[in-house]
């Protein structure tokens, strides 16, 4: 059957493969304060036209948005309102195949001639709303727009979905999602209702992630499920990745190598470089170093509170980190996460950032020493 999904699977940006797009998801874990604070205000009759999901990455904002989409959609049609999150559900299925009326999704467009998703959403893809806007949804009916991901618009886009947020049409609801709230201009903030989106807490993301796992049909050993919850910071996506993706053995070759700092395996290095510098590897290449920039994050909370790694990166941190170096760690930390998102922004070279990476770790641990 997850064969069967997958094949049938529309090719999409951001799609984590072998699982469930969010629209396809009829479980939610956790976020009760968001789901009721929406519901309230649908059941009310004083819903604002447009509402900002924002939240950490892989943390369940699409499909959160998901489901307020079917609420409003099925809100108003006693034949069809009952729990519209069952899979049986008409609204769910229209939903979950993007074949629903009154359902418009914008996000990143496939551009034939590189093969690829474009980076930006572009103006082209807003001006779609012209026509959805005008059609008549149906009686006393919700017409939904999903923008997925908000902070891709680029600045004409951006532009012209400002104009249908100043001018909605009656019984019209835009649900924007965000991981990147400062990216969004304040003008489209501003006349947007923010609900944020907090990581899971634990025992939520398990439960989260052992449905994806078997409503997918995958599997995972109990000792791979518990370290894929413990780095994922709360994040479903993440967690998934790891169990489904070799995260876990990403995971330990980036103990292995900071373990090893300031000597580097220059043969080690450039074979990374070759398995992960791909065009083809970007979704393993962005899961390694968000593993790296993870641990880093934690040596750092571990040395300056005693608290928030793993006992293994403990021992990493008595080795590398130290009150008097800790300020270069994490300028360290700042420098690798910005070069990262400008190499994404930019479509920079893949393997040059791998290897300026390790440099930089390189010079840290030689120029301050523990």
């Amino acid at each position: 059957m997850a064969a069967e999904r997958s094949a049938a699977a529309l090719n999409e940006p951001d799609r984590l493969d072998g699982f469930s797009a969010p629209r396809e998801v009829d479980r939610l874990f956790g976020h009760e304060t968001a789901v009721s604070e929406f519901s309230e205000a649908l059941h009310s009759g004083r819903m604002h036209h447009a509402w900002l999901l924002v939240g950490p990455e892989g943390i369940g904002k699409a499909t959160l948005a998901y489901r307020f989409a079917r609420a409003a959609l099925a809100e108003g049609d006693q034949a069809t309102a009952h729990n519209a999150n069952d899979r049986d559900h008409p609204v769910f299925r229209k939903v979950a195949a993007l074949s629903h009326p009154n359902l418009l999704l914008i996000r990143r467009s496939w551009v034939e001639k590189s093969k690829r998703y474009s980076q930006w959403i572009g103006v082209e893809e807003v001006r779609r709303l012209r026509a959805f806007l005008g059609h008549s949804a149906g009686e006393q009916g919700w017409r939904v727009v999903m923008v997925d991901r908000a902070d891709e618009l680029n600045q004409n886009a951006a532009n012209a979905l400002l104009k249908a947020l100043e001018e909605p049409p009656p019984k019209t609801l835009f649900l924007l999602i965000s991981s990147a709230e400062g990216r969004l201009p304040v003008t489209i903030r501003s006349r947007a209702r923010t609900l944020r989106v907090a990581a899971l807490e634990v025992e939520d993301l398990e439960e989260a992630v052992r449905a994806a796992l078997a409503r997918d049909g995958h599997e995972a050993d109990a000792k791979t499920l518990a370290t894929a919850v413990a780095l994922s910071q709360g994040s479903v996506r993440r967690a998934l990745e790891l169990v489904s993706s070799s995260g876990i053995e990403l995971y330990a070759e980036c103990l292995d190598a900071l373990a090893a700092l300031p000597e580097i395996d220059g043969a080690r290095l450039h074979r990374l470089v070759d398995r992960l510098a791909g065009a083809a590897n970007s979704d393993r290449l962005d899961l390694y170093l968000s593993l790296l920039l993870g641990v880093i994050e934690r040596l750092v909370r571990f040395a300056a509170t005693g608290e928030g790694a793993t006992p293994d990166e403990q021992k990493l941190a008595t080795q590398l980190v130290s009150p008097a170096n800790l300020a270069q760690w994490a300028e360290a930390w700042e420098a690798m996460s910005e070069a990262k998102a400008e190499a994404q922004a930019l479509n920079l070279d893949r393997g040059l950032l791998l290897l300026e990476t390790w440099f930089r770790l390189q010079q840290v641990v030689r120029e301050y020493p523990v």
